[in-house]
């Protein structure tokens, strides 16, 4: 999974320079939506909401766009509502995956999958196809600031944390789902610095790819981070053993 982060967060930091990325503003919006729909549309009294304005100034969202998305929460904008939908299906060479969508749309969203499966020899499933593949996790994203795997292990002995991978840029901490909001609050009082925390799915076994399966999976996942209404994709990839140029 760490692996898989720091492709996305390495592909974001490129949209900002991108002219060809703008549909980056457009999934910090709905991330944003979302977040003010299920709680508070007060940044201090919603943490998702408030980690995601903090990434929307990240990537030099305007103010406007930020207030406009929170109030398009409410439905006083009278666009359409946005909904969370969770999709499942294969890709190439057996590469399952779990994607997060967020879309004004669903039959639309759909459609556009089918078709971006079949492109890469890939199936879009019933729901559970693929799920029983994976486990249900709280995932806390930081940046070590320069901390030892061991020093960072330590600050990380907390209860509701399973699983630690340790990367120099970008470290993943599995906490249990119910424990996601208490580690991630015992490690940002502790002052790691968070860059994201959130509720995913991590694969049970992960598969080993290499050559032309390896790249015709990457090209893959590429094609789904870039479908604007998919704000988060999980795989069961081992980006352990993806050599780093190929992350590029």
């Amino acid at each position: 999974m760490s692996g898989h982060s720091k492709w996305h967060n390495i592909k974001l930091k490129k949209g900002k320079v991108d002219a060809q990325r703008g549909a980056l503003f457009t999934k910090l919006s709905k991330e944003i939506i979302l977040a003010a729909k299920g709680g508070s549309p007060d940044p201090d009294a919603n943490y998702r909401l408030k980690m995601a304005v903090e990434k929307a100034r990240e990537f030099n969202m305007p103010v406007e766009n930020i207030k406009r998305a929170i109030a398009r929460s409410s439905g006083q904008s009278g666009a359409e509502q946005i909904e969370e939908i969770r999709y499942e299906g294969y890709g190439p060479h057996g590469l399952a995956v779990v994607l997060d969508a967020a879309t004004d749309n669903r039959n639309r969203t759909a459609g556009e999958l089918r078709f971006l499966f079949s492109r890469h020899a890939g199936n879009l499933g019933e729901s559970g196809s693929v799920g029983w593949l994976f486990d249900s996790v709280g995932i806390v994203e930081l940046d070590p600031a320069g901390k030892s795997e061991e020093a960072l292990m330590d600050q990380a002995l907390i209860e509701g944390v399973d699983d630690i991978e340790y990367d120099e840029e970008l470290t993943v901490i599995y906490t249990q789902p119910a424990r996601l909001a208490g580690v991630r609050d015992e490690l940002r009082a502790g002052g790691a610095k968070i860059s994201d925390a959130y509720l995913g799915m991590r694969a049970k076994t992960k598969v080993d790819l290499q050559g032309n399966e390896l790249t015709a999976a990457l090209a893959f996942l590429e094609a789904l981070e870039d479908h604007e209404d998919l704000q988060r994709v999980f795989s069961n990839l081992d980006f352990s053993r993806v050599p780093a140029e190929a992350l590029a």
